[in-house]
């Protein structure tokens, strides 16, 4: 998770190498009016994320339900997109933020083609990002680091919070 430019589909596609699941690319689950309306640099609201994250949560439970484990790329800004990507996931579900400072991003942005997320929206993404809260299930890392370093750290967390999570004989 993360805003735009923060590296979410190289970290993810990476991580779900090295966990050998399934990667799912959130900007593919987007309706065509919502991309179209992102192109023309308006941000999204509410109404146009509740079905992109149940369309995405319902794909990553499926995988995981095949692979034992999956990996997505979304931003999941706010508690309650978090909140309903996983529930929308059925299973249990663990975030890692990547984080990163606005001119870095915006950086990557200025450099970065083909995309329909413009640069323009990185202010508004700033805006919606709500920090996890301590109770949350989510790991913050700063992605200025190598992407395989990233990798390497959210595959250790999550071994340990799956551990974790068994011990007490509880889903977490």
């Amino acid at each position: 998770m993360g805003v735009s430019g923060s590296g979410k589909s190289t970290f993810g596609k990476l991580l779900a190498d090295s966990l050998g699941c399934q990667f799912l690319e959130g900007d593919e689950f987007h309706d065509v009016a919502a991309v179209e309306k992102m192109r023309a640099g308006r941000a999204l609201d509410d109404a146009d994320r509740w079905p992109w994250l149940d369309r995405l949560g319902r794909a990553l439970g499926d995988a995981a339900a095949a692979d034992g484990c999956a990996i997505a790329a979304c931003s999941a800004l706010r508690r309650t997109y978090r909140d309903r990507l996983a529930a929308a996931s059925g299973g249990r579900t663990r975030f890692v933020l990547l984080d990163n400072d606005r001119e870095e991003l915006a950086r990557r942005l200025s450099h970065r083609t083909g995309h329909y997320m413009p640069a323009s929206l990185l202010d508004s993404q700033f805006d919606t990002l709500e920090r996890p809260e301590p109770d949350e299930p989510v790991l913050t890392l700063n992605s200025n680091r190598a992407p395989e370093a990233l990798c390497e750290d959210a595959a250790a967390w999550l071994s340990r919070v799956g551990t974790e999570a068994s011990v007490g004989g509880r889903a977490a």
